[in-house]
């Protein structure tokens, strides 16, 4: 027997649509509850959780709901992608805890908040410096990033097609702080120096240095220099146009730095001996700039050695402070005053 709607009062059809709201609202708040409320919100403890490469949001889900993290897989999947991010959880290693909603981990799996650590490459190291600090932190040998420092990435990276075939990547890691997720290799923190150089190296920059006719390589080899010998920004502009005068008359540069290079030494006073070595690096044997870059240098090495400063300086020394002089006589008797 065919029931007929026709007779349902307005009464009971408003009866019927408060049920109905009401059932909508308590679906609503469940389905808010499982989303947004965490397991346990008073949860101290914290956990380590690797999404490996290749999963979706039904491992994850799964996984999650098996460790305890999370209520419901169900709500974990139907969240992420009625948020249209099932396709944007990335792998690698995080920081959960129970006290995280289901909202909050599909947040920090979608942004990449993944656990971090921290690379600093100091202005002035060379490579062997940085391959020392890398493996002490564990992440490769030092002979190992060494290597890669030889390999020819000149097919990825424009700045370096002018840099000659038998030179390494000396002068261009570029020194910042790194943050680096766990399990990147050498390779990859070596191309987030390379990459943070192109960016420094603007096309304003580039543009400068054809203007000047000079290589990139030339200004990163100058830089290098700078950044051994003095540390303020004014002084590097100052020794910076000094060291292009010495260039531009063929009076040889004559840096202590450029032997410390050849001879892993740190001596502010190479010996006499030292100053004899035959290598291209020797700038008391050789004229003009050594065969490459002695250092890594940071920006304001690189500007300086872009935009160096006219003075009528042509010798400098340092006790701490830096001492300008305008003729050999003047930089003798600095010498004999600060550093005898």
């Amino acid at each position: 027997m065919k029931r007929d709607f026709s007779k349902i009062s307005v009464k009971q059809l408003k009866n019927i649509a408060k049920a109905a709201g009401i059932v909508f609202l308590l679906a609503f708040f469940y389905v808010c509850f499982e989303i947004y409320i965490p397991i346990n919100p008073g949860s101290h403890e914290t956990a380590i959780y690797t999404v490996q490469k290749g999963w979706g949001d039904d491992e994850i889900a799964r996984d999650l709901e098996k460790l305890g993290i999370i209520r419901s897989n169900y709500f974990f999947r139907l969240y992420v992608v009625a948020s249209l991010q099932h396709s944007s959880l990335k792998a690698g290693e995080y920081n959960l805890s129970p006290k995280m909603s289901i909202y909050q981990i599909a947040k920090k799996m979608a942004a990449g908040d993944i656990i971090k650590d921290t690379v600093v490459v100091l202005e002035g190291w060379d490579a062997k410096d940085i391959g020392k600090y890398l493996e002490a932190k564990g992440i490769c040998k030092q002979n190992y990033f060494i290597s890669l420092t030889k390999k020819d990435y000149a097919g990825d990276f424009s700045f370096l097609k002018d840099k000659p075939k038998d030179e390494g990547l000396e002068g261009y890691l570029f020194p910042d702080t790194y943050q680096i997720s766990k399990g990147e290799t050498c390779e990859d923190i070596l191309s987030l120096m390379l990459d943070n150089f192109d960016k420094k190296l603007t096309p304003e920059l580039n543009k400068e240095i054809a203007n000047q006719k000079k290589s990139i390589f030339d200004i990163v080899t100058m830089a290098s220099i700078i950044e051994k010998e003095v540390r303020k920004m004014d002084e590097k502009e100052i020794v910076s146009g000094i060291l292009w005068k010495r260039i531009s008359i063929g009076m040889p540069l004559q840096l202590d730095s450029t032997v410390n290079f050849i001879t892993d030494g740190n001596d502010p006073s190479v010996s006499i001996k030292a100053t004899k070595i035959d290598s291209p690096y020797n700038t008391y044997k050789y004229h003009g700039l050594p065969k490459g870059p002695i250092s890594n240098p940071g920006l304001g090495s690189i500007l300086s050695a872009i935009y160096p400063k006219k003075t009528n300086y042509w010798f400098w020394l340092s006790d701490g402070i830096t001492h300008f002089s305008e003729t050999l006589q003047q930089h003798n008797i600095a010498k004999a005053k600060y550093l005898d």
